[in-house]
């Protein structure tokens, strides 16, 4: 399969030296004075769906892309960061929530940007507040909490309605067992 995105660099991230064309399966360039490889690879993401009652807590954007949209709370992985503190981060930034995380609902694939979009790889956990009361922060204008058969027809992003489903389905296992 081809990448999506066009190459954005032409010189070394490390000495700044001119980058060769990208190789033939076109995941990498190697620079012509130092030898680096520069890879370049989905852009990793992680969210929670925070539960209460059986429903889960999703965030109105208000923010560029899908303004206006419902979406889960998560987001950009810091360079470095674990997937599972990216997640309770992002919940924080965005909601003011501490959550501690309890399962791993999935991982979806997705695209993001609109003129050179890039694979993004969205590591979903399930979550349950340890303190705080949700307010809307940072990307979020408002906070609603839905059940699996309540979700909003407006949701950001492809790969957030499968995730969704997932989670509902999780969550079904979870209250045939309760």
């Amino acid at each position: 399969m081809m990448a999506l995105m066009a190459f954005p660099y032409r010189f070394c991230p490390t000495c700044g030296a001119l980058l060769d064309p990208p190789d033939e399966d076109g995941v990498r360039q190697v620079c012509l004075a130092c030898g680096d490889t520069y890879y370049h690879n989905a852009k990793p993401c992680a969210g929670a769906f925070v539960v209460r009652d059986g429903k889960v807590m999703l965030i109105r954007r208000g923010i560029e892309p899908y303004k206006g949209y419902w979406d889960i709370p998560g987001g950009f992985l810091a360079p470095g960061e674990h997937p599972e503190a990216g997640a309770v981060r992002e919940v924080r930034e965005e909601t003011g929530l501490l959550v501690q995380l309890t399962d791993l609902v999935g991982i979806f694939v997705d695209t993001y940007g609109e003129e050179s979009p890039e694979y993004t790889l969205n590591i979903y956990y399930r979550a349950e507040v340890v303190e705080g009361v949700p307010e809307p922060r940072t990307d979020a204008v408002e906070i609603g909490w839905f059940g699996p058969d309540e979700l909003p027809e407006n949701i950001a992003f492809s790969h957030a309605r499968s995730a969704l489903e997932a989670w509902a389905r999780m969550e079904q296992g979870y209250q045939d067992k309760g």
